[in-house]
């Protein structure tokens, strides 16, 4: 799958960017030239969170727990993970990005934050409630975009406190807020298994799994094996052969290699022998039964 945050970087003649250590601002704009991903569905996946506005155009952002068809005048956040992008190559698409790490968020309202709260759970995808103030904040972007000096380090770290802020300042941004409440109090052992838990379904390599858990790979499998009490290959394996098995018994009228994609399958070789192993039949067996 391919890295959004490293494909942004490897492109800022397309795309003007400001860093700020591993925090990235850009303005994201898709002409036909310029775009970053050529096919209408796009597997991608980032270790950094992600917020931005949409100036123009739609896109379907395609998640474990459903789809989500987000146009003009959206802003939205979105956790680090894995996702499926739909696009519409007949049309324009624009938007003001801003890749914001776990340990800025941390770092920005852990005194906000001074004691954990319950909750049930935090979707991938959340709109945010647009007010004057946020807009606001995002129409203040578009001088610095139009400068052709980049703004001093200081001035953009400030910017990502203030985007930041003003989001926990608004109490309709209830959901995020509890987000980013985990994010400060949370074990990190409910952190891997959250992240897990979120995107098991998707062809991502151990390595990537170790950065969206903020970790070493080495320190990645020890805590996986504490938390899991297995190694991550076998659950993996496991947790997607069983999600195969159900899409199979619920939807006939898929394929295979759609089935083996949607699992977290390199291939359909892969996944037709892993299945046999596991199972004793096939997977074309369970499809027509």
């Amino acid at each position: 799958m391919n890295n959004l945050y490293d494909r942004v970087l490897q492109h800022p003649n397309y795309y003007r960017q400001f860093n700020c250590n591993e925090s990235l601002i850009t303005i994201f704009s898709c002409p036909a030239e310029a775009r970053l991903m050529k096919n209408k569905f796009s597997p991608l996946w980032t270790q950094h969170n992600y917020l931005f506005y949409v100036v123009e155009g739609r896109k379907i952002w395609h998640i474990a727990e459903g789809s989500y068809d987000i146009g003009a005048g959206s802003c939205v956040f979105i956790r680090k993970g894995a996702f499926v992008l739909e696009q519409f190559f007949d049309e324009g698409f624009c938007l003001v990005l801003f890749f914001i790490p776990d340990e800025f968020i941390c770092q920005t309202l852990g005194q906000k934050f001074s004691a954990p709260v319950k909750s049930a759970g935090h979707r991938q995808v959340i709109t945010l409630n647009s007010s004057e103030t946020l807009a606001g904040f995002f129409h203040s972007m578009a001088s610095y975009f139009a400068e052709a000096r980049e703004p001093a380090q200081s001035l953009l770290e400030l910017k990502f406190k203030e985007l930041i802020l003003t989001i926990a300042d608004n109490p309709v941004n209830s959901e995020l807020l509890s987000y980013f409440c985990s994010l400060v109090n949370e074990p990190r052992a409910i952190s891997l298994e959250r992240v897990m838990t979120d995107n098991y379904r998707y062809n991502l390599k151990l390595e990537q799994f170790a950065q969206l858990t903020n970790r070493s790979l080495s320190a990645f499998k020890r805590d996986f094996q504490a938390t899991f009490n297995s190694t991550p290959g076998k659950w993996l394996l496991e947790k997607r052969l069983q999600y195969a098995r159900s899409l199979l018994s619920m939807y006939s009228e898929k394929t295979i290699s759609d089935v083996a994609f949607e699992s977290g399958f390199e291939t359909t070789a892969h996944f037709s022998r892993s299945f046999k192993q596991r199972f004793g039949v096939t997977p074309s067996s369970v499809g027509n039964s």
